[in-house]
């Protein structure tokens, strides 16, 4: 059953003049939840109130049910972010090993390097790693505490698809022994891959939480792409129409219902080309919830 790991309980958070999450409710459970959102969204400010690196102006932030400040709380938690630095001249066991110290009930050493799918590497020194590799390394270094809520920073930057898909692997892994994995990132394919749950938010405010399917489906049903010589305000004055992209006369156009759209595009362009109707994805879902916004 699913159990609640940390929450957010009406938080505000500001910088100065500029608020970074403005009166947020946002609960963690069991399994993967995807943050997703625009830069400036609030993603950086939430993952550090969870870290315990920053205090919110307003609300309250748990873990456990303790305050993530605190170095008990700080213990059952486990983060893997963008910027990291790890000796290296040292192995890749002797990484895992030294992590481990710092905490009062780790994961045994064999676990973490089958989870991170580093059993062959565990001699060799982090230098001499690929990118791809160090990446698997710095998330053994996250789990190796045997942490409730584990938080994931943009983990794939950077990787080939191959290496990517195969990383997914590793998270959904660690995610069914039960735990708490609350993931950013940019691929909305990976949300759609991993997450249980996909949390959209955008100017410090959540516009959307559910799974993959329910918001797909609650922000647009289908998407229109055409080639037409209608310009892209002609485009979205037609009823029906959440959202346009172009690229040269090519139209990509997010709607609820698209036969009466279609209906008034080659009514209005007699000459459009190339049409196309196809189930809405979670990045046109995501494209429509935040630009309705902007």
């Amino acid at each position: 059953m699913s159990q609640t790991v940390a929450r957010l309980e009406r938080v505000t958070k500001r910088y100065g003049d500029i608020v970074a999450l403005r009166d947020v409710d946002l609960e963690l459970r069991t399994g993967v939840t995807a943050l997703l959102g625009p830069n400036g969204a609030g993603k950086t400010t939430a993952v550090k109130l969870l870290l315990g690196l920053a205090k919110a102006n307003a609300g309250t932030v748990r873990v456990r049910g303790a305050d993530p400040r605190r170095s008990s709380t700080r213990e059952q938690i486990g983060a893997m972010m963008q910027v990291a630095k790890v000796p290296e001249t040292l192995r890749v066991r002797e990484h895992i090993d030294l992590f481990r110290s710092y905490y009062p009930a780790p994961l045994a050493i064999a676990d973490v390097l089958e989870i991170a799918g580093l059993v062959p590497l565990a001699n060799r020194k982090f230098g001499e790693l690929s990118g791809g590799e160090r990446q698997r390394v710095l998330f053994a270094l996250a789990i190796c505490g045997d942490p409730s809520l584990l938080l994931l920073d943009e983990p794939t930057v950077g990787f080939d698809v191959e290496t990517r898909r195969a990383f997914w692997e590793r998270i959904a892994t660690f995610a069914r022994s039960g735990k708490s994995i609350l993931l950013t990132t940019h691929y909305l394919e990976e949300a759609d891959a991993l997450a249980d749950r996909v949390v959209v938010i955008d100017h410090g405010t959540i516009v959307a939480d559910g799974t993959p399917a329910e918001i797909k489906s609650r922000s647009a049903t289908k998407v229109i792409r055409c080639r037409t010589v209608l310009s892209e305000s002609e485009l979205r004055a037609v009823d029906g129409v959440r959202s346009v992209r172009m690229n040269g006369d090519r139209a990509e156009l997010l709607a609820t219902v698209a036969e009466p759209v279609v209906r008034d595009l080659l009514g209005r362009d007699a000459s459009l080309s190339e049409l196309e109707v196809a189930g809405a994805g979670l990045e046109e879902a995501f494209l429509a919830l935040t630009q309705v916004r902007a």
